[in-house]
Parts: C-alpha cells; sequence; structure tokens
C-alpha cells in the first residue's frame, strides 16, 4: 500500500503538540491470562482519548462513569477535546501525521485505508488475548467486513446502531393532530389518499402549503421519501428488497411518476413552493407556525416539537403519525437503523502499552464496559424493572441530554453501543411514542449491509458519483417545479445524461462490491 505523506503546510509546532498528547502509560503488559497476577492487568496507566463538545454538554474529565471504569480497570481516560466543527481537520492531521490519540474514533474506511500504514493497531493479532471483542466479531460478521483492511488486519471496531432483529427504525410521517380532529380527517394509508388529505388541509387552512421536507435528499429527502414510495428503492442507489441487488432509481418505470405526483403537489401549492432551498431552521420555523402541517421527519423529535409549537403560542399544539405509504404495487417497506456502524473505535499503533490498551477495549466490549458507556451506573442513571433496564424517569422523554452532559453515557466518539442506549430509552417510552412504533411495526425491514470498496472501486465512486449527484438533484428539482416538462423526450434525455455522468458504472460497481463483500448471487 502506498504511504501517505505528511502535508507541508503542517507546521512543526502543530506536530509536537499532537505527538505530546498521544500516548501515556508504562511499558507493554501482556493481557492478564498469560500467566501475570491480575493486579498486573490493573496497575494504573493513562490512554488519551479524542472527542468533540456535543451540543447537549461539554466532554467532562471528571465524569462519574470513568471514575467507576478506572477503579476496575486501572485505566485513566484524558480526553483530548475539540469543536464539533474542528472535529474533522483535527482527526484529519492526526493520521496525516501519524500521530493519533491512544483511542480515536474513525471511520471504518479510514481505519482499513490508514492501518496497513501502521497508523492504528492491527486487532487481528491480539485476538487470543480479547475474548469479548472475538465474540463481538462472530456475533457481527458485517462488524468484521468493514473493520478488516487488503491485508487482512482488523483495525476497528465498529459502533453498534441497530439492534441484531433489524426492528429499530428512524423515521415517520408527522402531522397536526390538532387540526386532523379540528375538522375530523382520517390519516391517509395510500398515495391517492395521502393526495386528497393534503387537499384538504389547504382548502381548511389556505394560508398553508400543507407538505414540507427539510431536504431534497438524505433519509428524510423529498425525493427519497417519494421515489421510495413509488419505486421500491430507498435514495439514488440503494438495495432493491426484491432482488437484493443495487438498483438505481431513476431506472425504475416508477420515478417518473413519482415526480409527476409531486410536480401536481407542486402546482396545487399543496407543497412548500422552496423545497429545493429549505434549511433546517427554516422547515422548523415552518412546522412550528403552522405554515406547514404534514413532513417527514426523525420519530425522537415528535414531542420535542410538539412542546415548541404549544411555547410558540398554539395552545393546542399536537403532532402525531400517519401511516407509511407505498404506490400500488410497490412494497411499502422503511429500513431499520443500520445494525453495524460506519465508524469505529480505533488504537494507536503507537500506543506505548498495547497489551493493555487491547485490554481496556476488551473491557469496554464486556457486559459491565458496555453498560457503562451506554447505560451509565444502575441506581443513579437508571434502574431495573423486572430486570429490563430503565432510565430514570425525571431524565424526562429525551434522557440522552441529561445522560450525554452530566454522565458522559451514550456520548459520540465514546460510546461502542448506541443500539443498547436506544433500546432501554425506547422501552420507557410515552403511550403515544409505544402506539407510533406500533404503527410501523410491520413496515420495517432490516437495512442492507455496508459494502467494503477497493480503492480502484473508490476512485471510481470519487470521480463519478458527486457529479451525477449535482445533476440528479437539479434536473429533479426542475421537474417537480415545472421548469423542465416532464415528457417521453425530456425523460429520455435526462436518462442518457446520468449514463454520461456514469450512473451504469456506478451501479455495476456496488453489484460488484456487495457480491464480493457478502457473497451474494
Amino acid at each position: 500500500m502506498k504511504k501517505r505523506t505528511v502535508a507541508a503546510a503542517v507546521s512543526a509546532v502543530m506536530l509536537s503538540s499532537l505527538v505530546a498528547g498521544c500516548t501515556s502509560g508504562s511499558k507493554d503488559t501482556p493481557v492478564s491470562g498469560d500467566g501475570k497476577k491480575a493486579e498486573e492487568s490493573k496497575k494504573p496507566i493513562t490512554f488519551s482519548w479524542l472527542a468533540y463538545d456535543r451540543p447537549e454538554g461539554k466532554v467532562r474529565q471528571d465524569w462519574e462513569i470513568f471514575k467507576e471504569i478506572e477503579a476496575k480497570t486501572g485505566v485513566k481516560v484524558e480526553f483530548q477535546v475539540v469543536s464539533q466543527e474542528g472535529l474533522k481537520e483535527k482527526k484529519q492531521i492526526m493520521i496525516a501525521t501519524n500521530a493519533v490519540t491512544d483511542f480515536i474514533q474513525v471511520d471504518t474506511l479510514e481505519g482499513r485505508q490508514h492501518g496497513p500504514d501502521k497508523v492504528f493497531l492491527n486487532l487481528k493479532d491480539y485476538m487470543d488475548k480479547a475474548p469479548n471483542m472475538k465474540a463481538f466479531f462472530d456475533k457481527y460478521p458485517e462488524a468484521k467486513a468493514v473493520a478488516t483492511g487488503a491485508d487482512g488486519g482488523i483495525y476497528t471496531v465498529p459502533v453498534i446502531e441497530g439492534d441484531a432483529e433489524g426492528k429499530g427504525f428512524n423515521f415517520i410521517w408527522y402531522t397536526r393532530k390538532d387540526i386532523m380532529d379540528k375538522y375530523g380527517l382520517k390519516a391517509p394509508t395510500s398515495v391517492e389518499e395521502f393526495y386528497q388529505y393534503l387537499k384538504t388541509l389547504k382548502e381548511k387552512q389556505p394560508d398553508t402549503y400543507p407538505l414540507i421536507n427539510n431536504a431534497i435528499t438524505g433519509d428524510t429527502g423529498l425525493f427519497t421519501t417519494f421515489g421510495r414510495a413509488f419505486t421500491g428503492i430507498h435514495g439514488f442507489y440503494n438495495v432493491d428488497p426484491a432482488t437484493d441487488k443495487y438498483a438505481f432509481a431513476p431506472y425504475h418505470k416508477g420515478y417518473k411518476d413519482s415526480l409527476i405526483f409531486l410536480n401536481k403537489l407542486y402546482n396545487e401549492k399543496l407543497l412548500d413552493p422552496e423545497f429545493s432551498m429549505i434549511t433546517q431552521a427554516q422547515w422548523e420555523e415552518r412546522i412550528l407556525k403552522g405554515k406547514s402541517l404534514v413532513t417527514f421527519f426523525w420519530k425522537a423529535d415528535l414531542e420535542t416539537l410538539m412542546d415548541k409549537g404549544r411555547k410558540a403560542g398554539i395552545a393546542d399544539y399536537t403532532l402525531d403519525a400517519i401511516p407509511q405509504f407505498a404506490a400500488d404495487g410497490i412494497k411499502n417497506y422503511q429500513f431499520s437503523r443500520s445494525v453495524v456502524g460506519a465508524t469505529g473505535r480505533a488504537i494507536s499503533a503507537k500506543v506505548k502499552d498495547k497489551d493493555r490498551a487491547v485490554q481496556f477495549l476488551d473491557y469496554l466490549l464486556s457486559e459491565e464496559g458496555s453498560n457503562y458507556l451506554s447505560l451509565g451506573i444502575e441506581g443513579k442513571t437508571y434502574t431495573k424493572s423486572n430486570g429490563v433496564p430503565v432510565y430514570n424517569k425525571d431524565f424526562g422523554a429525551s434522557p440522552f441530554t441529561t445522560l450525554r452532559k452530566d454522565w458522559g453515557v451514550w456520548y459520540d466518539m465514546i460510546t461502542l453501543d448506541n443500539a443498547k442506549s436506544r433500546a432501554v430509552w425506547e422501552s420507557g417510552l410515552s403511550d403515544k411514542s409505544k402506539a407510533i412504533n406500533k404503527l410501523y411495526e410491520s413496515v420495517i425491514i432490516p437495512a442492507p449491509k455496508q459494502i467494503v470498496k477497493t480503492s480502484e472501486e473508490l476512485e471510481l465512486e470519487k470521480s463519478k458519483l458527486n457529479n451525477l449527484n449535482k445533476y440528479l438533484e437539479q434536473k429533479l428539482t426542475e421537474f417537480v417545479s415545472g421548469k423542465t416538462p416532464i415528457n417521453d423526450k425530456t425523460w429520455q434525455e435526462f436518462i442518457d445524461q446520468t449514463k454520461k455522468l456514469g450512473a451504469d458504472d456506478l451501479l455495476n460497481m456496488y453489484n460488484a462490491a456487495y457480491t464480493r463483500t457478502y457473497g451474494k448471487k
């Protein structure tokens, strides 16, 4: 593999400051179990760890969970803290200079790319001394696939995001329940009923644009949401559940129908006319002030938004979910949360005590260690009801705010199992939230596994995908707004241009990578 070179612009001062903060501790101490006394494996040692300050609360060196962990392991964690805005650059400099902190969260792709260059420790060499880590990779083959470099080494422990059964999900259709009740409206269950529902809302509330999405792409984007409803493909490229192969959504016969439908909503003023340029702040303002009444968004935010709406001056402001729908003949589904995340915990290849570092990571993967990071301390942040953990009720409907700010629990770049935290949170949800989960239960299917691309495939994606996406976003917006009419001629020109920009090359690459990674046919 090619060696990475250090950018000339990185100053000697920056280099020295990075290196000085990266590693600390004693000489290598073998993991207990090879004859060393247990107390040797708990000899005091300090490891550095990169983290960023979250909006809920800043990183603290005195979080109680880490005092408990230190008492159990002898390991003290010293966080190197950066702002959320500065995190990407800081991490890139650390990797480029091979001066990463002892523990660091990186993209699994970064682990695969830079691990073989001895930026990150090859965990595979220590697997016989790390039973929890070995059990983790045995349980999650996908995690092993995305953590393994071209040389066969394992360089990250991926973060778990969703339950192994593929039941947890993130998004729902929101609507103003108080307005539904005021006019005696029924929740729509099909594309046609959804259109009639928006039309009725417009008649009853003429100063509104009933439908608004906070983006045009991404999981909650307008083109994603309606593209899936009319084609069964989530996003521009994704696995088609019907074939278990990657598909390019615009090639599906229903994609043009989705744009015709959206164009009708646009022309009848049922869709916010600024749909293509809406910002998050504008989206929230229009939802809270009643200028828009229907949206597709994160289910976790429903009660928080409802509270904001009432505080903004609408006393009876009530949000609720309506069913997800799909066109006739199209599978009505939503992918669950991905089980294995795109980021993972890595250890610096330069860490002074490699065995102790692996031992510590292995402890954090144990039930006890994982509980500290994902749940906190029993009796202080959670209790058990019939053996099942439940977060303290006084933390409210959004317990993650207090957990992160005051305890360091469920904190990005620190926790290893978001799925465990979410499961406990959802077990304590309000009756309304539980009813929403029940409403969507039948349409949730397991998310596709990640694919591992070769360097050549990554270069292909880099050279073509960005330009293709820009074209798609521009042209689809023109179709919906009517700037470009939708007819056989304009549609064929559109498809031809996507091919010129590499649509087929990318589709073939994704399927080849998917087949190679998991042996699919």
